[in-house]
């Protein structure tokens, strides 16, 4: 049975049609996305999978082309291999070297987090938005996660959703440019995903860990089930050397298709039309963070002795698993940088709420002493 969030679209409306139609639209859809995948492969892309199909879905919905809403509930099946495979990464050489380096995740976490705020203060004097909604705008989370905080504290969220849309589509796409463009572009014939013979047993196996642990999370009322639920458990089990083989190479683009397909969706005429002004302003802040992040994480990975390239991504103002993602296509430390990022979530997730009160109290007091300073 589909649920009242599947039947709509990201904009809220419903999508329209009969389910026959509806299904034949979704199809093309993810078909358009997946030669999209393809085409950004052969030309030696990085991440083809997940930026072609962001690119050609984000095409079509600003477009028009194809009027769909895509359900909200594909998206964690892409999350769940994604963490599966990144969990599986986590042997206990790496857990060792972890521990080791604690400091420097640490340490890029909490500068990450301040440069966002140095950021949101320039932001919301372009933009003309209250610091809190600035601060919302730019801080590493999901666009729906963002919009709940900000209903949550009573600020706007459609400006927030935007920006949040913006940022990670943004950082994916110029981050992994960026690094190819600094350590040159690779051959364009090599093939990211090759067809493995695939053990129907070992795949049933590691897709039902991951539904479990996702399952158990979200029970548990753990911030972004889907990914930490699977991750935190096949990251024990590697550890340990109890782990199953990975996702053959297939499943893990397929998953790429969907959470590409799933954040072009979020992009809509409506919305970008209406935004104008302030989108600059969001993707130049976006662009921003990600200069002052990755020049602060190039400086403490010169005093850690690590390679900037691993810093730069470790400290990337964007999704874990699209972070995760990135750094395996270019062949850094996949559970290091993982690492970074789960540093980061769980020192600023739990924060977030109470600086954005914070924020809006100073805000609210400030006019009041302006008035009485100016009698």
């Amino acid at each position: 049975m589909t649920s009242e969030s599947e039947e709509r679209a990201p904009d809220g409306r419903r999508s329209d049609g009969n389910g026959a139609a509806r299904l034949a639209r979704l199809a093309l859809l993810f078909t358009l996305s997946a030669l999209g995948g393809l085409a950004f492969e052969r030309l030696g892309a990085p991440l083809p999978w997940m930026i072609g199909p962001l690119v050609i879905s984000a095409a079509i919905f600003v477009s028009g082309a194809i009027r769909v809403g895509v359900p909200t509930g594909i998206r964690p099946f892409g999350q769940v291999v994604v963490a599966c495979q990144v969990g599986l990464a986590f042997s206990p050489e790496a857990f060792a070297m972890l521990v080791q380096l604690a400091p420097a995740i640490v340490g890029t976490a909490l500068m990450t987090g301040l440069c966002i705020f140095v950021v949101a203060l320039i932001l919301s004097r372009l933009a003309g938005i209250s610091l809190a909604q600035a601060f919302l705008c730019g801080v590493p989370t999901s666009p729906v996660e963002a919009a709940g905080m900000a209903i949550r504290a009573g600020i706007d969220p459609m400006p927030v959703v935007l920006s949040q849309t913006l940022r990670l589509s943004a950082v994916v796409v110029a981050l992994p440019f960026a690094l190819y463009a600094l350590d040159g572009w690779p051959d364009a014939r090599r093939a990211f995903v090759r067809i493995e013979p695939v053990d129907p047993m070992n795949l049933a196996l590691l897709a039902a860990i991951g539904v479990a642990a996702a399952t158990t999370f979200r029970r548990l009322r753990v911030p972004n089930p889907n990914f930490l639920g699977p991750l935190s458990v096949c990251a024990l089990l590697a550890v340990t050397d109890h782990a199953p083989a990975p996702f053959p190479g297939m499943v893990l683009a397929l998953a790429q298709v969907v959470l590409g397909t799933w954040l072009g969706s979020t992009f809509r005429r409506e919305l970008m039309g209406a935004a104008g002004r302030m989108a600059a302003a969001f993707l130049g802040a976006t662009l921003l963070v990600l200069i002052l992040c990755s020049g602060g994480a190039i400086l403490i990975g010169r005093a850690a002795g690590l390679d900037w390239r691993t810093m730069v991504l470790g400290a990337a103002p964007g999704g874990v698993v699209e972070m995760a993602l990135t750094a395996k296509f270019l062949g850094q430390n996949v559970a290091l940088i993982t690492s970074f990022h789960l540093t980061r979530i769980f020192i600023l997730m739990p924060s977030i709420p109470w600086l954005v009160r914070l924020i809006s109290r100073y805000e609210t007091r400030t006019p009041k002493t302006e008035k009485t300073d100016a009698r």
